[in-house]
């Protein structure tokens, strides 16, 4: 069915196509084309780097006939026969530094390619430094790319990671923010979100929450989506792209929220194997960066110190293993990995037996061709010795992995948090006093503690009394624990008291299935003693309970006052009533002021159960709770 094979087109793999095609000179890139490729320079800021590399490895470059990818504003040599293809932001200093590129004739010919819309006025720059070098026979094509938006997995985005702190939680809710400064960081997310929408070929109906900052996005996202479809003639959603675009029978959905609407969950510690490297590893644009310690046991006296060796990772939807488990909970993971090895040393051993039956080691061809069923064994074994050598490598890699998270799980008690959050946020009954694990000197460091208390804190009801609360500070502060973040989170408290009530998260969730050694077999690599094996039972966070009552057009109190923009509409409506009464098929959520994976997996579990319909997870950053914690601490400061 065309439908369905057209949906399958998720926006990583649009993105991916987009990339090539400008690789490519901006025409679509052919698979099965016989030859070499064009040999091409590559030159980039960062924002094109961040882009790229989650979706193009430097193989997949080489094979587009990228032989050399280079910074702009890095030292560059001129390479006079080749042409460069320049993928930057249409920033001041890129635009001179393409102007100077120009001057002093550095490439054969140039294919200018701006993330996001250039300027008139900038393009007139240009324009005039081509013809001062008169080079303006060199400069091949100039093309806005809309593509100023970094794809992290098949449904899920984030805005930009460069500049990040100028659309961060704390950037939006400063409270000493100028209008002007609110409209920056304002059209700075809608342009993202507008190039998000031109690559997926689609124009949304967008429900937003009132009075909040996911508000002003939708007003102004709206306003720009209506201009372009207004202008027929240079409209962005025309023709080809609209007919193949996943969406030809039904638009999908945009729910705006704002971070506001749920505190806790991005402070949450979590279980599943994504948020958790997230959570506790330094995970960024889809690598992970592991410090190994290299050892010194048996040296002698006053050896210097084991030194640090860096070690990346790249987790990438071909890594099967990272698709299969990202989000199942960790304890499950560590057995499949134990699982993995020893299904692949069995392979191993019988690639091994094999030889030394044939005593391949130096017999005569003679011998061999006597052979022959073995030496189709043989040459099975063999030919799965890539696929074998693969293998090896992503378990040596969740190995490490896995056992760098298992360390931080073991020496901060991180179920124990988990589990006694849990139950803080489904409010069922404590079993220990949170006053207990504040005070605990071996239970987690100083930030988990302060992160179990601000999720305490936003989620009761009723707020601790002033006397509790000081005797609560006095044990957070004696624990080592930066009390700003709870100065801000009173603060916010106070003020979404009287804007509505707090966000409710479902009933209980977890339930233990005692401890993990018995669970694990004796010969595993994951020392689990003591780490409590939970098992999550599904139950959905605020911004997936929002887009469920959106997407499936539930009446709730919640989302029942959303704003409605439909930008095709001739006159924009302000309506909270929506036109269209039939449940969606395709969403997207974007969270204003950061998302995290917690939330993303929470709506990826959701979505499985629903046939036939996707959900497209967003956000202006993606923080985990250490960043956040820090913006918290410096609102708090103020």
């Amino acid at each position: 069915m065309a439908a369905a094979a057209a949906a399958s087109a998720s926006i990583r793999e649009r993105q991916t196509v987009a990339l090539k095609r400008m690789l490519n000179f901006n025409v679509p890139h052919v698979k099965n084309s016989t030859g070499e490729p064009v040999w091409k320079v590559l030159i980039y800021d960062r924002f094109g780097q961040d882009i790229i590399s989650p979706l193009l490895s430097v193989k997949e470059l080489r094979d587009m006939g990228i032989t050399l990818h280079l910074l702009l504003h890095s030292d560059r040599d001129p390479i006079p026969d080749v042409p460069a293809v320049y993928f930057v932001m249409p920033t001041e200093e890129n635009i001179d530094r393409m102007c100077q590129d120009l001057r002093n004739q550095l490439y054969e010919s140039y294919y200018l390619n701006f993330i996001s819309a250039i300027s008139r006025s900038k393009l007139e720059d240009i324009a005039n430094a081509a013809l001062a070098a008169s080079a303006v026979t060199q400069v091949a094509k100039v093309f806005d790319q809309y593509l100023n938006f970094i794809t992290l997995e098949d449904d899920m985005f984030v805005l930009c990671n460069q500049n990040k702190e100028l659309v961060s939680y704390r950037a939006i809710n400063r409270p000493d923010i100028t209008d002007t400064e609110m409209e920056t960081v304002m059209d700075t997310i809608v342009d993202s979100l507008f190039c998000f929408f031109v690559t997926l070929g689609a124009v949304p109906i967008i429900r937003c929450s009132r009075g909040t900052a996911a508000e002003m996005v939708a007003v102004k996202l709206d306003k720009k989506l209506r201009e372009n479809l207004r202008d027929a003639r240079n409209s962005l959603f025309t023709g080809d792209t609209l007919g193949a675009g996943q969406f030809s029978f039904q638009r999908p959905l945009l729910v705006l929220v704002d971070r506001n609407i749920d505190l806790a969950t991005p402070l949450h510690h979590t279980w599943t194997y994504q948020a958790l490297v997230h959570d506790v590893l330094d995970f960024h644009l889809n690598r992970v960066n592991l410090e190994e310690t290299s050892g010194v046991e048996n040296s002698p006296a006053g050896a210097r110190p084991k030194r640090k060796n860096k070690k990346s990772y790249d987790l990438t939807p071909v890594d099967k293993f990272w698709q299969k488990h990202k989000g199942s909970p960790f304890p499950e993971v560590a057995e499949s990995v134990q699982q993995e090895l020893e299904s692949y040393r069995a392979q191993e051993d019988e690639v091994k037996r094999l030889k030394s039956i044939m005593g391949l080691e130096g017999e005569d061809e003679g011998a061999i061709s006597m052979l022959s069923d073995n030496t189709a064994k043989l040459t099975s074994a063999v030919s799965s010795l890539p696929e074998l050598l693969e293998k090896k490598r992503l378990i040596d890699l969740h190995t490490n992995v896995a056992t760098a998270v298992l360390e931080h799980i073991k020496a901060r008690k991180l179920d124990v948090y988990f589990e006694y959050e849990e139950k803080i946020m489904s409010k069922t009954t404590l079993d220990k006093s949170l006053l207990d694990i504040i005070s605990d000197p071996d239970a987690g460091t100083p930030e988990d503690k302060m992160r179990l208390f601000l999720i305490y804190y936003i989620s009761t009801q009723q707020a601790p009394s002033e006397a509790d609360l000081e005797q609560y500070k006095k044990a957070l502060t004696d624990a080592g624990c930066n009390l700003n973040p709870l100065q801000y989170i009173k603060q916010w408290k106070a003020f979404t008291k009287m804007a509505s009530a707090p966000a409710s998260y479902g009933s209980t969730t977890t339930k233990s299935m005692g401890l993990l050694s018995r669970v694990m077999n004796t010969g595993s690599q994951f020392v689990m003693e003591g780490v409590k094996n939970l098992v999550l039972k599904q139950q959905n966070l605020p911004v997936t309970r929002i887009l469920d009552n959106l997407m499936e057009m539930k009446s709730n109190p919640e989302t029942d006052d959303y704003r409605y923009f439909d930008p095709k509409m001739l006159r924009g409506n302000d309506s909270s009533v929506p036109r269209n009464k039939n449940p969606f098929q395709e969403a997207i959520v974007f969270v204003v002021g950061g998302g995290n994976y917690i939330e993303y997996q929470n709506l990826v579990d959701y979505i499985k159960g629903k046939q036939g319909k996707h959900i497209l997870y967003g956000c202006s950053e993606l923080f985990n709770a250490t960043q956040f914690i820090k913006q918290l601490s410096q609102l708090g400061q103020k």
